[in-house]
């Protein structure tokens, strides 16, 4: 065989080689995804409603220890955010999940790169996560839950349940850059309805719990509990201070009526993170996230629940 018909031969075989080679390394990689979110981190993964997330990459084949490996970042100081974001960051995932609006934010600043998935997010245009729900832009994209909405129609089925209804204290986070148009929203359809609001702010659990007596002592008759991961974490003690002082009470997750409150309004956080994987899968198969549209709670359809405390 001459000189020239090896070299062919040889340059055919490798051209026939190398997709095949490609497509084995694609099949034999281990996907990193890194997720943050500012809470303690539970005894259970799988017995929270994060685990919704693992367990949505698995149905599109992703298994944990075999081609996915999930960095968890927990943390309740939101101060130690920042510090988590870079440490992903650092580890170079392939992919960020975030669990929060402040979450959000401190990925935000530690990287322009790499893309993040939101699970959750109140208000996304006005927090400055993204462009437009149409067309995000940058390397953020996911869902949002319409909070601002939420707390109206929250008001709106506490009016309609408490008699006389004149007075409502709402408890928010100011770290929480969503819950400005959370509350603004309330206070609209409070001055549609002829109810006052009283706002109250808490960052910690002692905050929440200092933040009962004030509601008494400004003779609110309910409390509205806005969407937060401090709030989440903390619903059972939140379900326990409106019993004991007699407030019914609104929030957003239906664990908070399994908790003792009286109700609950708002997206199916498990179900928003289920879904989240599916954004992971499309950027892991090449998508861009500032390419993905945005879904929010209607659009998925499944993410609004209504549920009522059988005791009340």
């Amino acid at each position: 065989m001459t000189t020239r018909r090896k070299i062919l031969i040889a340059l055919g075989v490798g051209a026939l080689a190398a997709p095949f080679a490609s497509f084995a390394q694609q099949q034999g990689r281990v996907w990193r995804v890194g997720f943050l979110t500012p809470r303690r981190r539970p005894d259970s993964i799988d017995a929270d409603f994060l685990g919704a997330f693992p367990r949505g990459m698995r149905e599109l084949g992703y298994v944990e220890g075999k081609n996915l490996v999930i960095e968890w970042r927990f943390d309740d100081k939101l101060e130690r955010l920042p510090y988590l974001a870079e440490e992903l960051v650092g580890l170079r995932v392939d992919v960020i999940v975030s669990g929060s609006s402040q979450a959000i934010s401190a990925l935000q600043k530690a990287t322009t790169t790499i893309p993040i998935v939101m699970a959750t997010s109140g208000d996304p245009i006005g927090s400055g996560f993204v462009k437009s729900l149409a067309r995000p832009g940058a390397n953020i994209t996911g869902f949002s839950n319409l909070t601002s909405d939420i707390g109206a129609k929250q008001l709106e089925l506490l009016f309609s349940m408490v008699p006389k209804l004149s007075r409502v204290a709402v408890l928010v986070n100011p770290a929480n850059p969503s819950l400005a148009t959370f509350l603004k929203n309330v206070q609209s359809a409070a001055q549609r309805l002829g109810v006052t609001v009283l706002p109250l702010e808490a960052r910690t659990a002692q905050e929440i719990e200092n933040a009962f007596p004030m509601m008494i002592r400004g003779k609110s008759a309910a409390v509205i509990v806005a969407i937060d991961a401090l709030f989440v974490q903390q619903c059972r003690k939140i379900a326990e201070l409106a019993a004991k002082n007699r407030l019914p009470s609104a929030s957003s997750i239906p664990e908070y009526v399994e908790a003792g409150g009286l109700m609950s309004y708002g997206p199916n956080l498990a179900d928003q993170l289920r879904r989240a994987a599916t954004y992971v899968d499309k950027i892991f198969k090449g998508a861009k996230p500032g390419d993905l549209p945005e879904l929010t709670a209607n659009n998925v359809r499944s993410c609004s629940c209504l549920e009522f405390a059988e005791k009340r």
